[in-house]
């Protein structure tokens, strides 16, 4: 299993489009937004350096794991690759756990690049709050693996992208990404991952925690990416 995920994270990296779109793309976002707002606060008045910072870097890992995965796993299935890989020694979970170890692992470069620019843009933290932000949107990225590594067995080669991405940008328009999400929609944007991946965020806040109500969440979402991945993992093998 560890050699899959070594390949795996390798393929990854070496990919042009992950670099791209999933580790360029959100800082050049980053800078815009930080540009449009002029060192101003968003509302509630948190600092915009700091909102999109945090907003910016779980967009680029959301990117990663789910565009990644998804489509990754629907084309290895029309190759007839997962068919192969099942006539080996290596069992269906083992498979699915390198997949999701795989994409998290390839959240990093996402997640470091914008918190670079981040902290050359002016946004101050301490040491354990960089190293306990990283961290948390790190281990919030599994979530999002596998909800990428369902939706590959949920969907074919042909739909999967735009499926793909139709599921990214509501999760990130509605989740904060783009602006605060008002009081009016909050009781919404908590059946929203991507919302409860953001406040992830807000322990960094002054005279806030971290929000356990989120973990909590989040924690309910994995449970049910990862019952659907390996319930969908089975029907593919009883197809196949």
């Amino acid at each position: 299993m560890i050699t899959l995920i070594k390949l795996e994270i390798l393929r990854t990296l070496r990919n042009k489009r992950y670099v791209l779109f999933t580790v360029l793309y959100p800082a050049l976002l980053y800078v815009f937004f930080i540009s449009a707002y002029n060192g101003g606060t968003v509302s509630g008045g948190v600092p915009a350096k700091s909102y999109f910072m945090v907003s910016m870097a779980t967009f680029g890992a959301v990117g990663a794991v789910l565009t990644g995965s998804a489509q990754r796993i629907s084309l290895e299935r029309k190759t007839g690759w997962v068919r192969q890989l099942r006539l080996t020694a290596l069992p269906g979970r083992a498979y699915t756990v390198a997949k999701i170890a795989a994409c998290a692992v390839t959240t990093l470069p996402a997640i470091l690049v914008v918190f670079v620019i981040g902290a050359f843009e002016g946004v101050s933290l301490s040491a354990a709050q960089w190293l306990g932000l990283g961290l948390a949107l790190w281990l919030g990225s599994f979530v999002f693996a596998a909800l990428g590594v369902a939706l590959g067995y949920a969907a074919q080669p042909d739909a999967v992208q735009p499926i793909v991405m139709i599921t990214y940008m509501l999760m990130a328009l509605f989740g904060g990404t783009w602006f605060p999400v008002g009081d009016s929609l909050k009781k919404f944007a908590q059946f929203n991952p991507v919302y409860l991946y953001n406040q992830l965020a807000t322990f960094i806040r002054p005279g806030q925690s971290l929000d356990l109500a989120a973990v909590a969440g989040l924690g309910g979402f994995l449970a049910l990416f990862v019952g659907a991945a390996a319930y969908l993992y089975r029907k593919d093998t009883r197809q196949a």
